[in-house]
């Protein structure tokens, strides 16, 4: 094998693949052959393609965190920009009090918010601004779903392009000379004023984006790790099967 020969991620896990199935059909007629490989037998395979053992291990711990079956909701464009996000999550049963209770804390500590709890039966919200966090009842639990806007983001956008538009039409004016001397300095203000407002809102839009969607994520999955180290009953002392 040539010694210079450098693989990319692609082609390691290629190897990776067939070096377990090359593996596992050696030992296809062994005791036990349908047992799968140990932690210790992917740390050799994993040298002998040049992955180091610490990257196999946490590969392999990562199929042990809880998974978040997070599905996005509520994404909302506006002049080609997102300013919606929002992540909804299926709860395996209902939500306790004291469960409920815990998410507020998450978010009112995650987003540094205090915002008004509302409930209507088996409905229940929190509230600040245009960031929402709702339970509903299911047929099969509950739902909970996140989701907030960007407003000030799309007001930007909506100011930029109307001092765009006044650019444009002042620069009209100063041509067919009804606007004045200091019609074409105007239209350069408010075009440079435009652009500068709807700049801002989309350079920052993606970034503010990318942040709620982190936390909203975070957020479901401690939701989700908590209800999994209690009982179907809620019982913080009755670990879940």
């Amino acid at each position: 094998m040539d010694a210079e020969r450098r693989y990319s991620e692609e082609e390691v896990a290629r190897i990776l693949d067939r070096a377990t199935e090359v593996d596992s059909g050696e030992r296809g007629h062994g005791p036990g052959s349908e047992m799968g490989l140990t932690l210790g037998e992917l740390h050799e395979i994993g040298r002998e393609v040049g992955i180091p053992a610490d990257v196999i291990t946490n590969a392999a711990r990562s199929l042990d965190r809880p998974a978040v079956a997070a599905e996005p909701t509520h994404d909302r464009h506006y002049l080609g920009a997102r300013v919606g996000v929002g992540r909804s999550m299926q709860l395996p049963r209902t939500l306790t009090d004291a469960e409920w209770h815990r998410l507020v804390l998450d978010l009112r500590d995650t987003f540094d918010a205090k915002g008004k709890i509302s409930e209507e039966g088996a409905f229940r919200q929190w509230t600040n601004s245009n960031l929402q966090a709702l339970v509903e009842p299911t047929e099969d639990g509950s739902r909970v779903r996140l989701r907030t806007m960007k407003g000030s983001g799309r007001m930007l956008m909506t100011m930029g392009m109307a001092f765009m538009g006044a650019s444009a039409f002042t620069f009209v004016m100063s041509i067919i000379g009804a606007s004045g001397s200091d019609g074409l300095s105007d239209a350069i203000t408010f075009g440079a004023v435009g652009a500068g407002l709807y700049t801002w809102a989309r350079v920052t839009l993606p970034g503010w984006a990318r942040t709620r969607e982190r936390q909203m994520e975070e957020i479901l999955a401690r939701l989700q790790a908590a209800m999994k180290r209690v009982g179907p009953g809620g019982d913080p002392d009755a670990e879940s099967g």
